[in-house]
């Protein structure tokens, strides 16, 4: 937090020192902006602070896998003969996507269907053999009644008969074997003929003709693209809070593109090993913002603050000898200095700065924290904290210095907030290259005094931030 504040002031004040000294309200030097002559005061920048709750969110990051994927393999041995699948092509579910050399498994085929055949006349002989036996049994059976036939020959005929019906039983077993076996192979042979086994893209292609593969050779991948999902570990910590249904806001850094989707399910059990849990995100992709094996920054909102004074991140500062983190405030300002506050903001024309305004440090109770705002006790609804400048301030080493205030609109100062550095930094070398134009006149874009600020992205407006705020709660709430 600290590090994020100290670096949104840096950037922020630069901004501010341009604004301030190329365009003042009077017409005066830029020595005014800068405060470096010691008799004027220092230029800040201001904004009233709200009342309201922050959105509770937390930021994890989210990797990218198509609805369905999967790797596709072999599973026999054997050289490619065929590719029929090329990297991108949608396929439907059973379309061939390799074809491996078959004739070892159709060989192995013919074996089998000819071990069937010589177990099914085996069974042919054996049933033959026991009718015989069977028939041989009853016309002793019926001398037997007549004292034509011994009871040890009797017996005799009926062991010899059970012993045929053994031999019919295995014989039978043995037909099952061999269909068994013929089964197998001729799964085998159908396994030559790689197919889909779902409907979508493949990708990832590893497999070439002539190669010889086998069960652990991946051939593609593949899966939906039309609807992905995203998956986010979910520490220990916010188990609890994450659930099924909450609003989620995924951003893709790379196409500057923000979706919103709702969590669709998350795992019951933690990892024993990483303490986390796996939610599982849908989105529909038919615009294909997310490409699968991507990471995305996921926000997701589980509930929403206590009622609380609402400011920008900018604006709390932190006491470098004391360590004391709080807000300067103009608390005159508005009431006995007048403010005037345009409609819109715009670089090339921004507010007039106030008459010098006495500016106080008040430390601040820090209730929820969000990406770009923060929810805090001390202040009041209303109150102007500076936002930029406070390292002007805190160096006259006064509890009370008069500033000439700038008063700024949140929608100006949340994009500037949301700038990444290079972009700053790129505004302010054509803000400053403009600046010198100006005074005199066309300069040599290579000279190192001239710089640039593109003002105009800077000046778009942008939603309220304390409706996307990555808010958490401070451990001192």
């Amino acid at each position: 937090m600290s590090t994020l504040l100290r670096s949104a002031g840096v950037l922020l004040a630069v901004c501010l020192f341009l604004t301030g000294c190329g365009a003042s309200d009077d017409g005066s030097s830029d020595r005014r902006g800068r405060g470096g002559d010691s008799g004027s005061p220092p230029s800040v920048e201001a904004v009233k602070a709200r009342y309201g709750s922050l959105p509770l969110q937390e930021r994890m990051s989210g990797t990218v896998r198509a609805r369905n994927q999967v790797a596709i393999y072999p599973e026999v041995n054997a050289p490619v003969v065929a590719v029929e699948a090329q990297t991108g092509d949608y396929v439907s579910e059973g379309d061939p996507l390799v074809r491996l050399k078959d004739d070892v498994y159709q060989e192995r085929v013919r074996q089998a269907e000819a071990a069937l055949r010589i177990a099914r006349a085996d069974v042919s002989s054996a049933k033959a053999e026991r009718n015989q036996l069977q028939a041989k049994l009853k016309r002793a059976e019926r001398l037997a009644e007549q004292d034509f036939q011994s009871q040890q020959e009797l017996e005799t005929l009926r062991a010899e008969v059970q012993g045929a019906e053994a031999a019919l039983q295995r014989a039978q077993a043995e037909v099952e074997q061999a269909q068994a076996t013929l089964d197998e192979r001729e799964a085998d042979l159908r396994r030559t003929v790689v197919r889909a086994p779902i409907s979508g893209y493949v990708g990832a292609r590893n497999v070439q003709v002539g190669q010889r593969v086998d069960g652990s050779t991946r051939l593609y991948t593949m899966g939906d693209l039309d609807r992905v999902k995203v998956t986010v570990q979910v520490t220990d910590r916010m188990f609890g809070q994450i659930q099924e249904g909450q609003t989620t806001r995924i951003r893709v850094p790379s196409k500057d593109t923000t979706l919103t989707a709702s969590v669709t399910r998350i795992s019951p059990f933690l990892s024993s090993e990483s303490y986390s849990a796996e939610a599982e995100i849908v989105v529909p992709n038919q615009e294909r913002v997310l490409t699968p094996g991507m990471f995305a920054e996921v926000d997701i909102a589980y509930g929403e603050s206590q009622q609380a004074t609402i400011i920008p991140l900018s604006a709390i500062y932190e006491n470098p000898s004391t360590g004391a983190r709080g807000v300067f405030v103009a608390p005159t300002l508005g009431t006995e200095v007048p403010v005037e506050m345009p409609d819109s903001y715009s670089a090339d024309d921004p507010p007039p700065l106030t008459q010098p305004t006495p500016t106080t440090f008040r430390e601040v109770e820090i209730l929820a924290e969000g990406q770009q705002t923060a929810g805090v006790r001390g202040i009041q609804p209303g109150d102007w904290v500076v936002t930029v400048g406070q390292n002007q301030i805190s160096s006259a080493g006064q509890d009370r210095v008069d500033a000439r205030v700038r008063p700024m609109s949140w929608s100006r100062l949340m994009a500037l907030q949301r700038l990444q550095d290079t972009d700053l930094l790129y505004d302010i070398l054509e803000r400053q290259q403009r600046i010198a134009e100006e005074r005199f006149g066309d300069t040599d874009p290579s000279d190192g005094d001239s710089t640039e600020s593109s003002a105009a992205r800077t000046t778009e407006p942008v939603p309220d931030s304390t409706t996307t705020s990555d808010a958490r709660p401070s451990s001192g709430s």
